[in-house]
Order: C-alpha cells, then sequence, then structure tokens
C-alpha cells in the first residue's frame, strides 16, 4: 500500500516576485522573463539556491526570474504543475530536488508525472544532510540524542522537509542502521523544520547545510552530526556519523528543469548558462559563503542523475517502506 498524499492539481499558489534586471537586452528564445516554481515555502534549500544563481543567469541570459511558491505534498504539486499545466517553451522551469523529485511517486501512485515529463537543464549543488538542535537543547552530541531514543522509543520527534524528502529517507535508513525509532514529524520544506527546532517545537531538525549554516554560525543551532562522508570544510568541527559507527551518507541536490518538450535552442541556451557557472569565480565564492556545496551537472548528464535516482530510491523504499505502512 502507498503512501496517501493527496494531490490537487487545480492549485491557487502564492506567488512572490523575485526580479532581478541588470539592464541586459532580451537574448533568450523565449522571452525575457522565466517563471520559476518552487515547490516549498520561502526560506528552505531551493529559495537558498534561487537567490544565489538567478542574478548571475539574469547577466547571462537577459532575462528576469519570477520564482512562484507552490508548497505542498512535498513539492509534487510545483512538479505536477511543471510536467502537465506549464507552457513548453522554456518560459516556465522549476527548481527540482532530488531524491524528493523520484520519491513522490515512487511512494504515492497518485502522483502522476515522472522523470519522463521533465527535461533536464541542470544540478547546482549538492547538499549534505545534518542533524540540528535548538541552541538550549539538551542534546549536545549525536550520542546524546541516539541514548534518547534509545530511552524513549518512537518519541524523539525529528523534523524533515516533507514525506519522501531526503531527510525524510535519511531518518527511515538511521533507524534501519540503529534499530532506533523516531517520530517523524513533516514540514512545507526545510525551512520551517529548522525553525521549529530552533523554538524546541520539535527535538531535532534533520536538514541541509546550505539551509542552516547560518543559523549554526550565529549561534541559534547546534549541530550535532553531517550526513557526509568526510567533515564539511564550512563546518570542520561538526562530526560525521561514519566516525560514529554508522554508515549513513545522505543529502539533497537542487537544480533546474523544464518542462518535456521544450525547444532544442532554448533548452542549449539554459545549459550554457549553467555551464558558465563552473568558471565565474564571483559565483563561486559566493557561494562558498553560503556553504553550499557547487555540483554543476548539466543536460543529459543531469537525465542520467535522475535515473540513476530513481532506481536507488526504488530500492531503498522497497527495503525499508513496508514498515511505515
Amino acid at each position: 500500500m502507498k503512501i496517501n498524499n493527496k494531490l490537487s492539481v487545480a492549485v491557487l499558489s502564492a506567488m512572490t516576485v523575485f526580479s532581478v534586471s541588470f539592464g541586459a537586452q532580451a537574448e533568450y528564445v523565449a522571452g525575457d522573463e522565466i517563471a520559476v516554481l518552487q515547490g516549498f515555502k520561502p526560506g528552505g534549500g531551493s529559495d537558498v539556491l534561487a537567490q544565489l544563481v538567478q542574478p548571475y543567469l539574469t547577466k547571462s541570459l537577459g532575462v528576469n526570474f519570477v520564482n512562484e511558491y507552490i508548497p505542498g505534498a512535498t513539492g509534487a504539486i510545483a512538479w505536477t504543475r511543471l510536467a502537465r499545466q506549464s507552457k513548453k517553451d522554456g518560459s516556465v522551469i522549476s527548481i527540482t530536488n532530488t531524491p524528493m523529485l523520484m520519491t513522490n511517486y515512487i511512494m504515492n501512485d497518485a502522483i502522476t508525472y515522472n522523470i519522463k515529463d521533465l527535461t533536464p537543464i541542470a544540478n547546482v549543488v549538492t547538499d549534505p544532510g545534518i542533524a540540528v538542535v535548538a541552541k538550549d537543547s539538551p542534546y549536545n552530541t549525536i550520542e546524546d540524542l541516539l541514548a534518547a531514543a534509545k530511552a524513549k522509543p518512537g518519541r524523539i520527534t525529528v523534523g524533515n522537509s516533507g514525506m519522501g524528502g531526503d531527510d525524510f529517507f535519511t531518518t527511515l535508513l538511521l533507524e534501519k542502521e540503529t534499530g532506533l525509532s523516531f517520530k517523524k514529524v513533516p514540514f512545507q520544506g526545510d525551512g520551517p523544520s529548522a525553525t521549529a527546532a530552533m523554538g524546541n517545537k520539535i527535538d531535532v531538525s534533520f536538514n541541509n547545510v546550505g539551509t542552516v549554516y547560518s543559523q549554526v554560525e550565529s549561534g541559534n543551532l547546534k549541530a550535532l552530526a553531517v550526513f557526509s562522508d568526510k567533515r564539511v570544510d564550512s563546518l570542520p568541527e561538526v562530526p560525521t556519523l561514519k566516525e560514529k559507527g554508522i554508515d549513513l551518507v545522505a543529502g539533497s541536490s537542487r537544480g533546474y528543469s523544464a518542462p518535456a518538450g521544450i525547444p532544442d535552442e532554448a533548452r542549449d541556451q539554459l545549459v550554457a548558462a549553467f555551464e558558465a557557472l563552473r568558471t565565474n569565480e564571483t559565483f563561486l565564492e559566493d557561494a562558498r559563503k553560503r556553504a553550499l556545496n557547487i555540483d554543476i551537472v548539466t543536460g543529459d548528464e543531469y537525465g542520467e542523475m535522475f535515473k540513476n535516482m530513481e532506481t536507488e530510491f526504488q530500492g531503498i523504499w522497497k527495503e525499508v517502506g513496508s514498515k511505515q505502512q
């Protein structure tokens, strides 16, 4: 039985405009404005990516970007709209968060889009997972948190960015690796999950480094562990789960996709704009300041990344998902 996330295709979305103009003349084949669908509330990982990358794309493409925030169904409302209801001329794209893009329909038959309905443009960021708690939380180490989970099975609350997201799957995998159980609390994005942790509304938020870095640096959140192969440069004092004997590496990748069937010229222009970011030192320095791990993968390679993740998470859900029914 699949998890029942009701998906309403007829959605009234709140639209927030992020319009940056540098006086460039329109050169992009689809016009001088691109709508960017975001499946989560402002302040989360998708929004962080948009604020970083879109000013640079504005310069190179000569377009303004209009961000439309359409939270709900763990991004699936926005991605269904992209696949089923958007113009196929290159004037509408979406931030695509993986693995959530795939796990939505892997877990829920009511979601009708899949990766074949999209034109992959570029991955930009691969953001390691992290466990964060309030500054005055009684948990000062990851060992403290795991000990509490052992003492209170199923009662330690773990926030995530939504059912089916990377943070949700991280919790499933941590339960599998440790034999512990947690109470999973979904939010409409990483930002609300982090805010809940700061306010002691939940015990811990499983989040992403780029989303919570500023709050960790300012002391509003404590970082207990990162879910990466090795310690991250921006938070060198924070241990990995692997250091603690837990073989778990997880995170979220974020990029941009268009509907399937857009003109080749539009696709090529978009891909070229993202490719140019690889060598843009100003952009790379801006990303470093935000603790964002740049991982640019474009065009067909990004499409292969989609396919590989789909296969990987189909296997994970088959292994651990039955326990969630």
